[in-house]
């Protein structure tokens, strides 16, 4: 769950106008802190996203970097336990996606998803 909670951040950083992360920078370099005071680096480079994340209240630091190739997404990570993880996604459209990956305890999941919502 927590690399799930890591796309998620992952996610809100990366969406435009973000309402969870005030942002400051360029479309290929961004710093956002969010209402919690934690802190996020985010570097796009053509098909690659690196995030950076520091937790201010634990003082944990985190990170992942995503590549994207046509309608997959291959997300490599280090959790805040030091731990590496990893999820490939699949777009298929319409709201359908497979999700499969390693999660920061090693434990493999795999999911699919539609508009409706994911098994």
């Amino acid at each position: 769950m927590k690399m799930t909670l890591s796309v998620a951040i992952l996610g809100a950083v990366l969406a435009s106008g973000a309402a969870y992360a005030n942002c400051i920078g360029s479309s290929g370099f961004q710093t956002c802190t969010d209402q919690s005071g934690n802190t996020y680096s985010v570097n796009r480079l053509g098909n690659m996203t690196t995030v950076n994340g520091y937790n201010s209240q634990t003082g944990s630091s985190w990170s992942e970097t995503a590549n994207t190739l046509g309608n997959t997404t291959t997300i490599n990570g280090t959790a805040a336990n030091g731990q590496s993880w990893n999820e490939t996604i699949q777009n298929f459209g319409n709201g359908n996606r497979s999700m499969s990956g390693v999660d920061s305890n090693g434990n493999s999941f795999s999911h699919y998803c539609t508009a409706y919502g994911c098994n």
